[in-house]
């Protein structure tokens, strides 16, 4: 019974990488810079973590952080990884091809670390109906990025270097998540301390290369004038964030990484028709076709197979 309250859990967690990327977007705004406001998000979301981890009492499982194994502590280098590729695909791919690719990655990766019971996770082994089901998530995410106008133009000018980027950002993130779980292991189970270190590292990580573009000729300084002008809205990033990489490293040991990453794609993809339809967080409205609709349904479609393959 517990393992069904997952499946809407992991679902709406996608839902909130939507809500995201609107946060996000307003954040670098109002900075000037995409990686000064992934840096202060991700500094939100190590305070807020923080806070409710201070207030459950769970914080004192962090006295067995010096006997961990040295790697676990590195998942939130995966969240540094995945920003730093979306800042420099987008432009490339657009990003639409960009998210089709993310989507390849993650369930390919997820698909391994279920089949082979690699870092941790519970072995499944590579069951025929789990194939299946992966493979239509990736025909629908082929749906949703050819059913946009110029995503076709968008793949055959990209260079082969880049779309390999594409997918291993996205296959980070189910990975950060397994490891995010073997830390929570070592940690006693307590949740929200892997969370904050997790965060933790993902935000120096990710203030490193803010401090590397800092150096670099003709980039852009950040602005902090324009933080003030922010709907309040824009700071849910970090609320986000934090919310979706906790449900999935939990998630993960009790549903599967293939089901647990398969919803939250659906989730997301789900929300982000909504976004660009109604233009939601000031982002710009765009026709949704029916090729994206077929998409998205096949992707909620495959997670649901998933689930009942790997049951």
């Amino acid at each position: 019974m517990i393992d069904v309250l997952f499946l809407p859990l992991a679902f709406f967690a996608g839902t909130l990488l939507a809500v995201q990327a609107g946060a996000n977007a307003q954040l670098a705004k109002a900075t000037a810079s995409p990686f000064a406001a992934t840096t202060l998000q991700l500094s939100v979301g190590t305070l807020l973590l923080l806070a409710v981890a201070i207030a459950t009492g769970s914080l004192v499982a962090l006295e067995n952080l010096p006997h961990v194994t040295w790697w676990h502590v590195l998942g939130g280098t995966a969240s540094a990884f995945y920003v730093v590729s979306t800042i420099l695909l987008f432009p490339r791919l657009g990003a639409v091809v960009s998210v089709g690719l993310f989507i390849a990655g993650q369930m390919i990766a997820s698909l391994a670390l279920d089949a082979f019971g690699l870092l941790g996770v519970p072995a499944t082994g590579l069951r025929p109906m789990a194939v299946a089901a992966i493979l239509l998530v990736l025909a629908g995410a082929g749906l949703v990025v050819f059913g946009q106008r110029d995503a076709t133009k968008s793949m055959s000018a990209s260079r082969f270097g880049w779309l390999l980027l594409a997918v291993a950002a996205g296959a980070v993130l189910p990975v950060q998540g397994a490891v995010n779980a073997l830390l929570r292991s070592d940690l006693g189970g307590a949740a929200f301390p892997v969370g904050v270190i997790s965060f933790l590292v993902a935000t120096f990580a990710m203030a490193a290369v803010l401090l590397a573009t800092l150096v670099w000729p003709q980039t852009p300084r950040p602005q902090l004038g324009g933080v003030s002008a922010m709907p309040w809205w824009g700071w849910l990033g970090g609320f986000a964030g934090a919310t979706y990489v906790t449900t999935v490293f939990t998630s993960i040991p009790v549903i599967g990484a293939a089901t647990t990453i398969g919803l939250t794609i659906a989730g997301q993809q789900l929300a982000s028709i909504l976004v660009d339809r109604y233009g939601w967080f000031r982002l710009p409205q765009r026709p949704v076709s029916a090729m994206r609709l077929a998409g998205v349904v096949l992707i909620l479609a495959g997670a649901g197979a998933l689930k009942l393959a790997l049951a």
